[in-house]
């Protein structure tokens, strides 16, 4: 019954590439996967310097995938997670990547401004990255406590002060001695993943990484 109700919605509402618009069934159409390529970086960066270990970023956030992003995030458009974890779970060097953590931790927004928005555009992509891999998904374990002003609207040097102490840990056995893999959308100065980072870190975490699809 469930596979006779999935063919019926296909058929009223067809899956579309979500970067040009055209019927496509895995949401990512060949033509745009070759498009993307000039936008990619997929370099791993390892630091010292802050509270994760390493951080893997996809694209420069430019051109369409600037412009998809914020649709994704701003515009209603929730559909487009299906496009990004195509992408991801297409991409090799971010596939192994995943293989060094143990759980995926999508950067929490607060509780408001999911009232608002209506869903946390990092969660829908991390979730299907578990279930397409063998990370767990832990939704409960970091939570974004002050609605802060969103980042986009400050500078560079404003960012590490607005987010500072803005979030927590919840369930600390959870993770610890884990590896923990931090999914968020967009890195620019850095400052939201590692205060992230902090608290995971003292909660007693193994490891940190971050992964992004686009880096400013």
């Amino acid at each position: 019954m469930k596979e006779i109700i999935n063919y019926i919605l296909e058929l009223i509402y067809p899956t579309t590439c979500g970067i040009c618009g055209k019927i496509c069934k895995d949401a990512l159409c060949k033509k745009c996967e070759l498009r993307l390529k000039k936008y990619e970086i997929n370099c791993i960066k390892k630091t010292k310097k802050n509270y994760y270990n390493e951080s893997l970023h996809i694209f420069k956030y430019e051109g369409i995938i600037r412009q998809k992003i914020l649709e994704y995030k701003f515009q209603n458009k929730s559909y487009l997670y299906n496009t990004f974890v195509k992408i991801l779970l297409k991409n090799e060097k971010v596939c192994n990547f995943l293989k060094s953590y143990d759980i995926i931790l999508p950067v929490p927004i607060h509780k408001k401004r999911m009232l608002n928005r209506g869903y946390n555009q990092t969660e829908l992509i991390a979730k299907i990255i578990a279930k397409n891999t063998h990370l767990k998904l832990e939704t409960t374990v970091l939570v974004k406590k002050k609605n802060v002003i969103s980042q986009t609207k400050l500078k560079k040097m404003q960012r590490k002060e607005n987010v500072k102490n803005a979030f927590i840990i919840q369930n600390e056995k959870k993770i610890k001695n884990k590896k923990v893999l931090i999914f968020d959308d967009i890195y620019t100065t850095g400052s939201t993943v590692n205060e992230c980072a902090k608290v995971l870190k003292k909660a007693g975490t193994n490891k940190i990484g971050v992964l992004t699809i686009a880096k400013d």
